[in-house]
This record gives structure tokens, C-alpha cells and sequence, in this order.
């Protein structure tokens, strides 16, 4: 059997995503996406965060850059790469993830952007069109699950 090297996330975007061009005029989108968890230690709610730098190439990469804004939340799914330097002598690497297919979602910029007007958003996830409505995904239960 091959070895499976997927990761999906679904965070928020830390800063405007830098679109830049290889030497051979390639995009590549750098972005960084902070994802959130709750997790119950004990009798109190305690939020975590961890922090993911995405790297976005080609068309998606031009496409997707002017929505790709500070606060903006999305869903990535790639795979993850081991980057590997030397700095001063001493080896150093960063796990990232290289972006197969990234989705804009629901909710607006956090504020802090490059002052681009909001744009409207077409298709993909719409809180308004939820099945369930006033459904909080994001309660915080009292109980652990039992298994």
C-alpha cells in the first residue's frame, strides 16, 4: 500500500495571502491560516490555536488573491511538505501545506486587510442557506463523549 499524505483544515487567514512569480512565471500564493480548538481540561474551557502556512499555485493562485484576505475563513486540502534549510550552520525545517483545492467560506474579513471593497461571494458555503437554522456547531458541551 502507498503512503497517504492528505490534510484538510478549515481556518482563518493570519494576513493578506503574498502572490509572487517564479523564474519561470509560475504563481504561488503564500498564506498563513490559524485554526482554532476547544478542548476541556478539568472543569473550564481552554482554546487552542495552531498556525499553518499554505502555499497556493498556478491559476488558483491569481484567481483566488484578491479574496484572500486577513480574516477571511476558507478550507484547505493538500498534502503536507517538510521544508529543510540550513541557517547559521544549524538545520532547520517547517512543516507546510502545499494547497490542492482551497474554498472560500462564510464570514467576512476580521478586519486589518489592504482596504480592497468586500466582494461578493458566488457559490461555496452560505450560513443563510443551513438546514439547520440557529444550529451553534461550535457549543461547548458540559459532558465528555462517552467513547
Amino acid at each position: 500500500m502507498t503512503d497517504i499524505n492528505t490534510v484538510i483544515v478549515v481556518g482563518r487567514l493570519t494576513r493578506d495571502a503574498e502572490l509572487k512569480y517564479t523564474t519561470t512565471g509560475t504563481a504561488v500564493s503564500h498564506l498563513s491560516i490559524a485554526v482554532n480548538r476547544s478542548r476541556k481540561t478539568g472543569d473550564q474551557w481552554t482554546d487552542e490555536v495552531s498556525y499553518f502556512d499554505v502555499t497556493l499555485w498556478g491559476k488558483s493562485a491569481e484567481s483566488l488573491q484578491q479574496y484572500l484576505i486577513k480574516g477571511k475563513q476558507i478550507a484547505v486540502e493538500g498534502e503536507l511538505r517538510q521544508e529543510r534549510w540550513e541557517k547559521d550552520g544549524q538545520k532547520q525545517s517547517k512543516v507546510t501545506i502545499n494547497a490542492r483545492n482551497l474554498q472560500l467560506l462564510g464570514g467576512g474579513s476580521g478586519g486589518g486587510g489592504t482596504g480592497r471593497p468586500p466582494q461578493k461571494q458566488t457559490g461555496g458555503y452560505s450560513p443563510e442557506a443551513s438546514s439547520e437554522e440557529g444550529a451553534d456547531y461550535h457549543e461547548k458541551f458540559e459532558d465528555d463523549i462517552p467513547f
